[in-house]
């Protein structure tokens, strides 16, 4: 399984939407191509998406010592 796949699959709904038009404007107007701008928010919105679980279960986990 390649890389762009596994990306490909996490940017779905908004945020298949959001990425896909910061693609295309990229594509214009940057030398990054549209495949890397949506590698970009791939991992952005994974990184946002384990930060966000990271920290419930650090809350959890200090609410249970309380």
């Amino acid at each position: 399984m390649d890389t762009k796949r596994i990306g490909d699959a996490g940017l779905h709904g908004w945020k298949g939407r959001v990425a896909e038009r910061a693609a295309d404007v990229a594509d214009r107007k940057t030398p990054a191509s549209g495949d890397q701008v949506r590698a970009i928010f791939a991992v952005a919105f994974f990184l946002f998406s384990l930060v966000y679980v990271l920290r419930t279960i650090a809350e959890l986990a200090r609410q249970r010592r309380s």
